[in-house]
């Protein structure tokens, strides 16, 4: 929203305050001003001069020698008031007329250029005379600016001062979408004559001009009535339909004060009429639309839904394919054809144009979501879908249209058809009844309860009467307020309490720490995902942020769970459900970085998956908490080629992690080798590097490689056939013996063993290790494998497992001969379950 600071005090005359503090009280009571610009700052520098002699220039076709007066102006100009400049624009007046001229010195920050004296052609010039596109008012450079011949203003008057027009402070504002209200100028000088302590009082539309001919005339012009019907087909999305109409006006441009007012806004001065609508939504807030009468079909105008297929041309030129679901403004005997898409654009068949002659305004109120719906279903975006997707001021309709009515006479002359016509439901009215407004209660206690500092009552009141809300009741404990109409978003007593605050500023809040407790209590999902994180973290993952919801094909496709949770109105057609696995956004964020060009990805996510809920609950799906990691690139190699990442690093992470969690070792199961168990146990991971980890005899995750079924189904690139996926249930480490025990550090010494063992390659690791630990008993405090060999003096199809075996007793120091004995027992109870021999 780009707001005018000419315009605000206009609005509210009383105001004092610079551009700049202005801009910062906004600021601070939410409405924030990003930016402000200067309009027209060189017409500061510029100043008015009179064209005194014109002649070609000696050598240069094309160019002109202008003589102009630039002096004090009044009585015989003298030589030193006078000066020549060149100049090639086509629109040179005669001698006599005003013109604007830029003399030595002078800056021009629209084209960032310093006028200085140089010669052109071989004749010197001492200035320039300027356009409206070399003085930022315009994007006219097509000739200079001539100043009206009824102009009063004296060559050497500096121009911002001739015609304030010309010079404004714009603020561009960026507001809330609760803040409708804020989107005119009649608003936010409503918000400031309140921030201030100023009163304020919203203008009154201007006298009518009287028409020619008097009151025949005017009785000629018919009643609006007569003029045009007006059917609401559908009121639930238009409860509220205005109308009013001039005749006899004519096309033209509109006064340069309007034009560059609008142009200072950022919007393009079209024609009298037009630039009416325009002014009067830049001023309420409330967009409105002017119909060329004569080119109204069957003198009716039809607000009703599309029809599925049913086409309308645009004011942007576009045609458009409607559905059932947009609303229409259409016209002809049974409202047969579209004119307008209500509260997103015109078509272009009844738009004003240069011989219109009779004009019809409409001013309605139509129902957000309808608006929003629209515009985001045909990708359009305008000043009037801006205002009506977050809520017009619904009690406005009569003085918007009396606004209009009123600068249409001032400016395009004419007569105004007697009478204006309101559609409210199924009745058509001369004035509307006035919408219903929220009834509020404010008590006085909850002010210091909910602000944590003291407001004095009758100040809290004041404030919600400066912002226009009514008070119909009051006592010393609380006050009845009818909430204005303009703020929709004032609906519970704690937005009266927020607006007190507010306006009154919130640095008159004290800045206060709040007391710190220290808590015995830890623990719950939050506390287990800043763990997870952490552990994460630790092993050098880096963290994404994915979506919660997902697509139930990419679910179909990695054979997760059915989604439970279908969503009824999706972004898009791959966040429809809600996921029961955490791989799909991870996959997402390596096909990301795949197309970016970026191979190595080390990362992972934390959140709930969501399943069906449980037998005998709430109905409630069951919400599981899980991290979800994925691994892809090449291993890092220093002092050799690098080379892809394969299932033993993917074991590495998730291993890291679960300790870190539960602080037990995890064991490794590995998925079985034929297809269809692999395929029934996890769909989603290669069969031949599948794994589960398991925590207590609790299963509760996999990992592995990316099966290339899943790839090539979710239209990965190849690259990404080195992708490893893995996920870990975090549900168990909340209770049970998976939570982090406290171990004493040992007070006896430790005894350790070394052991080679040669057992055949069918036999896991995992078992001998499992083994060795039964056998060594009590005393045993570790064991590690670490090393594996074949080849050399191993025979063909075994390999050498080496564990390291950590012998301790928490109550004496063990002898050599306890020790022996355990290590003799693990040597002795693995060659007989296993066949294994020492090496």
């Amino acid at each position: 929203m780009k707001a005018s600071y000419n315009w605000l005090r206009e609005l509210v005359p009383q105001l004092t305050a610079t551009p700049r503090d202005l801009a910062a009280r906004l600021t601070a009571v939410g409405l924030e001003v990003e930016g402000i610009h200067e309009y027209g700052a060189a017409t500061d520098a510029c100043v008015v001069a009179r064209v005194v002699a014109v002649r070609p220039h000696p050598t240069k076709s094309g160019l002109r020698l202008v003589m102009v007066e630039r002096g004090g102006g009044g009585g015989q100009a003298t030589q030193a008031q006078q000066q020549e400049v060149v100049c090639g624009a086509p629109n040179v007046p005669e001698p006599g007329r005003l013109v604007v001229l830029a003399p030595l010195g002078a800056h021009l920050p629209a084209k960032n250029v310093t006028i200085a004296k140089r010669a052109i052609a071989g004749v010197e010039s001492e200035g320039m005379l300027c356009s409206e596109d070399e003085l930022g008012l315009g994007d006219d450079h097509d000739g200079i600016i001539v100043l009206p011949a009824d102009s009063t203003a004296q060559p050497g008057t500096k121009l911002s001062a001739a015609y304030p027009a010309m010079r404004d402070t714009v603020f561009d504002v960026n507001l809330t979408p609760n803040r409708p209200d804020a989107l005119g100028h009649i608003g936010i000088a409503r918000e400031v004559a309140a921030l201030y302590g100023l009163p304020f009082q919203a203008p009154a539309p201007g006298a009518p001009a009287a028409s020619a001919g008097g009151a025949a005339a005017a009785a000629a012009a018919g009643n609006v009535r007569d003029l045009v019907t007006i059917e609401v087909q559908d009121v639930d999305r238009c409860p509220h339909y205005g109308a009013a109409a001039v005749v006899d006006i004519a096309i033209g441009p509109s006064p340069a004060a309007t034009r560059y007012r609008l142009q200072s806004l950022g919007v393009r001065s079209i024609s009298n009429v037009v630039d009416v609508t325009n002014i009067v939504m830049l001023a309420w807030g409330h967009p409105m639309h002017a119909f060329d009468l004569d080119r109204v079909r069957g003198n009716k105008i039809v607000v009703r839904r599309a029809k599925d297929g049913e086409k309308i041309t645009t004011l942007d030129g576009v045609e458009r394919t409607l559905v059932a679901d947009d609303l229409l403004i259409c016209d002809g005997p049974n409202g047969e054809g579209p004119v307008a898409l209500a509260g997103v654009m015109g078509g272009a068949s009844s738009e004003i144009q240069a011989d219109t002659k009779r004009v019809l305004f409409e001013v309605a109120w139509f129902d957000p979501r309808s608006v929003r719906r629209t515009g985001r279903r045909h990708g359009m975006h305008t000043e009037s879908s801006h205002r009506f997707e977050r809520g017009v001021d619904p009690g406005d309709v009569a003085q918007v249209l009396e606004d209009a009515v009123a600068m249409t006479l001032a400016t395009a002359g004419g007569k105004r058809a007697a009478g204006r016509m309101h559609v409210q439901g199924a009745r058509i009215e001369g004035e509307p009844t006035p919408p219903a407004r929220r009834s509020l209660k404010l008590r006085a206690r909850r002010l210091p309860e909910l602000l944590g500092v003291d407001v004095p009552f009758a100040e809290a009141v004041g404030i919600l009467e400066r912002l226009g809300c009514e008070i119909v009741a009051k006592d010393e404990a609380s006050v009845d307020v009818l909430a204005p109409t303009h703020r929709t978003d004032l609906g519970r007593e704690v937005d009266l309490v927020e607006e007190v605050i507010r306006v009154r500023g919130m640095d008159a809040v004290p800045a206060q720490l709040p007391a710190i407790r220290a808590c015995r209590d830890v623990g719950g999902r939050e506390e287990l995902a800043r763990r997870a994180r952490d552990a994460a973290v630790a092993v050098g993952l880096s963290e994404a942020i994915t979506y919660g919801f997902t697509s139930a094909r990419a679910l179909e496709i990695l054979g997760a769970p059915k989604p439970s949770v279908l969503l009824k109105n999706p972004l898009g057609e791959h966040h429809a459900v809600m996921r029961t696995t955490l791989l799909p956004g991870l996959l997402d964020a390596v096909a990301n970085a795949r197309r970016h060009g970026e191979r190595e990805v080390r990362e992972f996510t934390i959140g709930p998956v969501f399943l069906a809920a449980k037998s005998g609950g709430d109905g409630l799906p069951d919400e599981q908490l899980r991290i979800g990691v994925v691994l892809a690139g090449d291993r890092p190699g220093w002092l050799e080629k690098p080379e892809p990442l394969d299932a033993w690093d993917a074991k590495g992470y998730v291993v890291a992690i679960a300790q870190r969690l539960g602080g037990t070792p995890a064991v490794i199961e590995v998925v079985p080798a034929t297809r269809e168990e692999a395929a029934s146990a996890a769909p989603h991971l290669h069969p031949r590097g599948a794994a589960f980890l398991s925590l207590g005899g609790l299963r509760i995750g996999s990992f592995g490689p990316l099966h290339p079924d899943a790839v090539e189904a979710l239209g990965l690139e190849a690259g990404t056939r080195d992708v490893l996926v893995a996920e870990i249930d975090l549900e168990p480490f909340l209770v049970g013996p998976f939570l982090p025990q406290y171990a004493p550090i040992a007070r006896f010494p430790a005894s350790t063993r070394d052991i080679a063992l040669v057992v055949k390659d069918e036999v896991r690791s995992g078992e001998v290790e499992s083994a060795v630990r039964a056998a060594a008993g009590p005393l045993a405090e570790g064991v590690r494998l670490f090393d594996r060999f074949v080849g050399g003096s191993i025979p063909a199809g075994s390999s050498s497992l080496a564990f390291h075996v950590v012998y301790r007793s928490a109550d004496r120091t063990l002898t050599d001969a306890e020790v022996d004995a355990a290590h003799a027992n693990v040597v002795k109870s693995v060659g007989v379950r296993f066949g294994a021999t020492l090496r």
